[in-house]
C-alpha cells in the first residue's frame, strides 16, 4: 500500500483512512469471515465519515462512540507513517488478493471463493474457462462482472424508477413502488437498485391464500424490456439484471414483494444506512420495541415481543419510539 494522500472529497473529510478501514473490513468478511471485526470496521469507517473534521490522532478518533481501542491504534498508525503493515501483509498475499477479485463477481461468497482459490482458480480469466464450477447466478455475475463494477448515477436510477412504477401501475394503480438504498438517502450514486412493492390488498393474511393477482412473477413479466436477465426469482424477492439501453451499462436489481402490513418497517430498514438502523434498533429495545425489517413490537415483561404494531408511514415508526424524525438524506452515517 502507498503513501496515502489528504482526501479531497469535501464532504468526507476522512475519505483516505475510512477506504482504508473498509479495506480491511473486506478481507475480515471474505478471507477471515471474522463477522464481528467486519462489523467494527465498517462501523468505524461510517462513524468517520460522517465527523465534521479531519481527524488528526487515534486519541481523537478514539473519542467517537464506535471507535475502540484496536481501531483507534490503526489509525495513529496510518496517520503517523502513512502507511498500515497489516494491510500491506495482506496487499502482498496472492491467494487473499484472489479471494477478494472473486468475491466481488455477483453470487460469489467467500466459502466459494476460497475453494476456488484452493483449486487454482485466482484470476477472472480463470473464472471464465471453468464456468462449469459456477452456478447460474455467478455465470451471469461473471458476465456482467465489469458493468457491475460502475456506479449507477442518480438520474439513471431515477429514470429506472420511472419506468418501474409506470410499469407496475398499469397492472393496477394501488402498487406502491420505492427505490431504497443509498439512492433514497439522496447519494449522487448508487452501487445497484434495490426496490420494494406493495398494495392495499396484499396482505399477510392473503399471502398465505396466495392471491394470484399479485405475484412476484407477473410483475416482473410486466418488466420486459427494462429486465435483462433473471438470477433468482420467488414469491417475495426477485434478483436479476436491468439496462436502460445498449449504451449504458447493465445494473443489478432487486426487487421485493412485501405485505402492506410489512412494507414501513421495510422501507426504514432497506434505506439504512447500516450504522442507522443498528441505531434505530438500540433505541426501539430501550423503549420496550423490538425493530426490525418485519415489524414493530412492545415487548412484555415477559421479554417476549407482542403483536405487531399498526403501522401506516415510515414517520409512525419514529413517533412510536419517540425518536426524532429524519429524512433518508439525514441517515448516511
Amino acid at each position: 500500500m502507498s503513501k496515502f494522500t489528504l482526501s479531497s472529497n469535501e464532504t468526507n473529510l476522512n475519505a483516505d483512512i475510512c477506504q482504508v478501514l473498509l479495506d480491511l473490513a473486506e478481507y475480515e468478511k471474505n478471507v477471515s469471515r471474522n463477522i464481528h471485526k467486519y462489523n467494527a470496521y465498517k462501523k468505524a469507517a461510517a462513524v468517520l465519515a460522517s465527523h465534521n473534521k479531519r481527524i488528526e490522532s487515534g486519541e481523537e478518533a478514539k473519542q467517537l462512540k464506535g471507535i475502540g481501542d484496536k481501531i483507534s491504534k490503526k489509525i495513529s498508525e496510518l496517520l503517523q507513517t502513512g502507511k498500515l503493515k497489516k494491510l500491506e501483509n495482506i496487499n502482498k498475499d496472492e491467494d487473499v488478493i484472489a479471494i477478494n477479485l472473486l468475491t466481488r463477481v455477483s453470487g460469489i461468497g467467500p466459502v466459494k471463493a476460497a475453494e476456488l482459490v484452493r483449486s487454482g482458480i485466482k484470476t477472472l480469466e480463470d473464472l471464465k474457462n471453468n464456468e462449469d464450477r459456477l452456478n447460474h447466478h455467478q455465470r451471469i455475475g461473471l458476465k456482467y462482472f465489469e458493468d457491475f463494477q460502475k456506479r449507477i448515477p442518480k438520474a439513471e436510477i431515477q429514470e429506472i424508477e420511472t419506468i418501474l412504477a409506470t410499469s407496475v401501475k398499469k397492472m393496477n394503480k394501488q402498487f406502491s413502488i420505492t427505490i431504497c438504498g443509498s439512492y433514497r438517502r439522496g447519494n449522487a450514486e448508487s452501487g445497484d437498485i434495490d426496490c420494494l412493492i406493495t398494495h392495499p390488498d396484499l396482505t399477510l393474511k392473503q399471502k398465505k391464500n396466495k392471491n394470484e393477482k399479485f405475484t412476484l412473477e407477473k410483475i416482473v413479466e410486466a418488466l420486459k424490456g427494462l429486465v435483462t436477465d433473471t438470477l433468482s426469482v420467488g414469491e417475495t424477492k426477485f434478483m436479476g439484471v436491468c439496462r436502460l439501453n445498449k449504451e449504458l451499462p447493465a445494473r443489478r436489481l432487486d426487487i421485493r414483494l412485501i405485505p402492506h402490513e410489512r412494507f414501513y418497517c421495510a422501507v426504514l430498514y432497506f434505506t439504512g444506512s447500516d450504522v442507522f438502523n443498528k441505531q434505530m434498533r438500540s433505541h426501539a429495545l430501550e423503549k420496550g420495541f423490538m425493530l426490525n425489517e418485519y415489524s414493530l413490537r412492545h415487548i412484555g415483561f415477559t421479554g417476549v415481543p407482542g403483536e405487531p404494531v399498526p403501522i401506516s408511514s415510515e414517520k409512525e415508526i419514529f413517533l412510536y419510539l419517540e425518536y426524532p424524525y429524519k429524512e433518508p438524506n439525514e441517515r448516511n452515517y
